[in-house]
């Protein structure tokens, strides 16, 4: 299995736009060229604001193009949790962000002509024990009281592989390939007229006397007003939220192409993608080019600056040992190469939005389940730095300036998790 630097999904751009050199004037700056700053450039451009998209490496380089590539109404927190932690319109609220944000990612697919192997299928919390399974079922109760479309399914109603006992499918979103779709996103925006500067990242950022000055290796820019659209890399910026983002490293393996048959063999009619429901989860996914691609179960944490690496090799084996637990019809399906991505995880894991100064707004929508949400809430903050009313579905996880406690997301803990999970596991087969 090889371990490579940079996505699997597809290859780099073939040039790089220009870096910044010298000082320039704009209204706003972006700064971050992931999926979230690209949505809110495009939406600047389109409202004819003179805008500025600062990125350290090309365009979607980051957790854009690295994740698994779900288009998912799912929050990242349990259900079950959420709705004992929320009140039930505050749920109600962010599931309807949560769903809004896939009609707005599946639109700009089409709107922008995106060519990224879309596939409307919608995606299954799927459980793998009997504990799993009675969770499921309270987590679908929970989402359809907010107003979700998921229901429960079980297993061969919803054409699940053997071993997965059902779930919950959510009633929109499904898979697509990152790689292609920011990719794609990078030439609209390119071609929109946002003049975009690539491995160029922001050193730092001032904003007094109604000015903000961003300061790269070898230029500045002058604007009125500013996204942080960062992501993990958010602590890189001192102006940043303290607190803001915990950097969290996810790794993705990628099997050689499997025949239609065998997966039919073993009940995964359906394809239906999957992520299970142990604490630290584990995603699994039929890509149009006739492999698997499975991830996450194990994370670890990371401090800015954050290195340029591979997954861990230990990380990749036990990926690749969850594999074959979970399809042991599967066992001699070779992994053929593995990558990961940084993402940012908040201390209230959930997606947010604020100020971070008069002129400054911030993004932390990705969150480990907001491919979609990111986007979304580009193009929502863009309305806002614009003097648009606050819209209903950024007031849903509007966090104002409100500061951020430390994160309990670290590395003891997520360790702690997985061994958590294993022992689950350990326990399932021993009372089979």
């Amino acid at each position: 299995m090889k371990l490579i630097h940079e996505t699997g999904w597809a290859d780099p751009p073939s040039t790089a736009e220009q870096h910044l050199s010298g000082d320039i004037d704009c209204d706003i700056v972006v700064i971050g060229g992931g999926g979230g700053g690209m949505s809110a450039a495009l939406r600047l451009a389109e409202k004819g604001v003179d805008v500025v998209l600062l990125e350290g490496q090309t365009l979607g380089w980051g957790a854009s193009s690295r994740n698994a590539g779900y288009i998912t109404n799912s929050i990242a927190a349990d259900p079950e949790m959420l709705g004992l932690m929320l009140k039930p319109e505050r749920l109600r609220n962010l599931y309807q962000f949560a769903e809004n944000a896939v009609h707005f990612a599946t639109d700009a697919i089409s709107h922008h002509g995106i060519d990224c192997g879309y596939q409307q299928e919608g995606i299954v919390m799927a459980a793998v024990t009997k504990g799993q399974l009675r969770h499921a079922r309270r987590n679908a109760k929970v989402m359809a009281d907010a107003g979700s479309s998921a229901k429960f399914v079980e297993g061969r109603e919803a054409g699940l592989p053997e071993g997965f006992l059902g779930g919950v499918r959510e009633g929109v979103g499904g898979t697509l390939n990152p790689g292609e779709f920011t990719l794609g996103l990078r030439a609209a925006t390119i071609a929109s007229g946002v003049r975009v500067y690539e491995h160029t990242p922001a050193l730092d950022l001032t904003d007094t006397c109604g000015e903000v000055r961003v300061k790269t290796a070898s230029g500045r820019v002058r604007a009125r007003k500013a996204l942080l659209t960062t992501n993990a890399y958010s602590a890189d910026l001192s102006s940043a939220p303290r607190n803001l983002a915990t950097p969290v490293w996810t790794s993705l393996v990628e099997t050689e192409p499997v025949a239609p048959e065998r997966l039919d063999d073993i009940g995964w009619t359906s394809r239906a993608p999957m992520v299970t429901l142990h604490m630290i989860l584990e995603s699994y996914r039929v890509t149009p080019r006739g492999t698997i691609v499975f991830g996450t179960r194990r994370l670890q944490t990371g401090r800015n600056p954050l290195p340029h690496r591979t997954p861990a090799p230990n990380v990749a084996d036990d990926l690749v040992r969850g594999f074959r637990e979970r399809f042991p019809s599967l066992r001699d399906i070779k992994p053929q190469k593995a990558w990961g991505g940084w993402i940012g995880m908040s201390s209230t894991w959930l997606p947010v939005v604020g100020e971070a100064s008069d002129n400054v707004l911030y993004s932390l929508a990705c969150n480990g389940h907001g491919f979609a949400q990111a986007q979304y809430v580009g193009h929502l903050l863009a309305d806002r730095i614009s003097s648009a009313p606050l819209h209903e579905d950024l007031a849903a996880i509007w966090h104002g300036r409100k500061g951020f406690s430390p994160s309990l997301v670290g590395g003891a803990m997520l360790h702690a998790a997985w061994l958590a999970d294993r022992a689950s596991d350990r326990l399932a087969t021993l009372t089979k």
